[in-house]
């Protein structure tokens, strides 16, 4: 089934167009990368599913609902959640209470604190953490509160922005197993990654973001080996 789907969607900011047609599928139980420079239009793509921003044209459906006109609260509440770039935790909160933030719109007590449960089991650092201030954590500790805190809104899908933005390499390769957990526990995962070699290592498939528009897709090896992404992707 498809979980998420653009269908020659545009998307404007005032006068200058960010999103020309562009087309893209998620299928259920994929990991699927958007890669592309600096504003090709990979955070628009995520910010429209969202609701966050508004389609000018176009279909997007999600689950096979069409959520085009949705508000971003109905978005969420259908499944449909973004972490979004820069972790945007609450930094005088603690990791509990950011956790339990997630669960905002769930209304089962008992969900939430099931979630927490296993958030904890998932990220044992953030259990160990859980009374101190989401402010005091290192930025790796954040993405990790961050994804935790996505997780306990119950998302059929993730949508993941930049998530080792600014992390040390070893912390990425830490972040990019946690996606891969989430995915094998039935999460769909959409990934916006400037590191693309760590992106499409556990990428099912990937798409070249241009100019607002998809260039290119293909499997993670299939981009991983393709001279073009290698040139203009992962250095020569």
């Amino acid at each position: 089934m498809s979980m998420l789907e653009f269908e020659n969607v545009e998307v404007f900011y005032g006068k200058i167009q960010a999103l020309r047609g562009m087309s893209i599928r998620v299928e259920e139980g994929e990991i699927v990368s958007l890669l592309g420079n600096n504003g090709a239009g990979k955070t628009t793509t995520l910010s429209t599913a969202s609701a966050i921003v508004k389609a000018h044209s176009g279909r997007i459906s999600f689950a096979g609902s069409d959520i085009t006109r949705a508000k971003p609260w109905e978005v969420v509440a259908g499944g449909l959640i973004h972490v979004p770039e820069g972790r945007r935790i609450f930094s005088t909160l603690t990791v509990a209470e950011n956790l339990q933030l997630g669960g905002y719109l769930v209304k089962d007590r008992g969900a939430v604190a099931k979630r927490m449960k296993e958030v904890y089991e998932m990220l044992p650092l953030l259990a160990e953490r859980r009374s101190q201030q989401g402010g005091t954590l290192s930025g790796g500790e954040q993405q990790m509160l961050a994804i935790g805190r996505a997780l306990i809104a119950g998302p059929r899908m993730l949508m993941l922005d930049e998530p080792s933005m600014g992390l040390a390499p070893l912390i990425v390769a830490q972040v990019m197993e946690v996606i891969k957990d989430v995915n094998a526990n039935g999460t769909t995962v959409l990934l916006v990654e400037q590191n693309a070699r760590a992106a499409l290592k556990i990428t099912s498939r990937g798409y070249v973001i241009e100019g607002g528009a998809t260039t290119m897709t293909g499997t993670g090896p299939e981009l991983l080996a393709d001279s073009r992404i290698v040139e203009a992707y992962l250095g020569a």
